[in-house]
């Protein structure tokens, strides 16, 4: 069964660091694009950052760009966001999405636009920041 897992998610002060974890089932990982999304309370959702299919190639929104990395293990099937010095305003649900495949391993998609190639869906982490 082809599944999106996150985890990772949870309560922290300001400036603090977290790690979210997107375990993928039911196709391997090093075949896809990968971006993560997040949705806080009463706002759009807005893309957060991608890879490529290769992992060589990512973007970040600005709004996290310098504190956040994205990146993907293909031996444990497993995308990942390091989030570094988190902000109250970085409080929402995170999602990691997979992209619908293309032939180009080194193509990311512009963030405004990733929402678009997206087939398939995790069910969200809640990261939480107290100021």
């Amino acid at each position: 069964q082809l599944r999106l897992v996150e985890s990772g998610g949870g309560l922290v002060h300001s400036g603090g660091s977290l790690r979210l974890s997107c375990a993928a089932s039911g196709f391997t990982l090093d075949d896809y694009a990968m971006c993560w999304f997040r949705q806080a309370p009463g706002k759009a959702r807005e893309g957060v950052s991608c890879i490529s299919i290769s992992g060589d190639n990512s973007n970040y929104a600005d709004s996290v760009k310098g504190r956040f990395t994205i990146s993907k293990h293909n031996a444990k099937n497993t995308a990942y966001l390091q989030m570094n010095n988190l902000k109250p305003e970085d409080t929402a649900v995170y999602y990691c999405a997979r992209l619908a495949k293309w032939d180009d391993s080194d193509y990311v998609p512009g963030l405004s636009a990733a929402a678009d190639g997206v087939d398939r869906w995790g069910l969200g982490t809640l990261v939480t920041v107290s100021s």
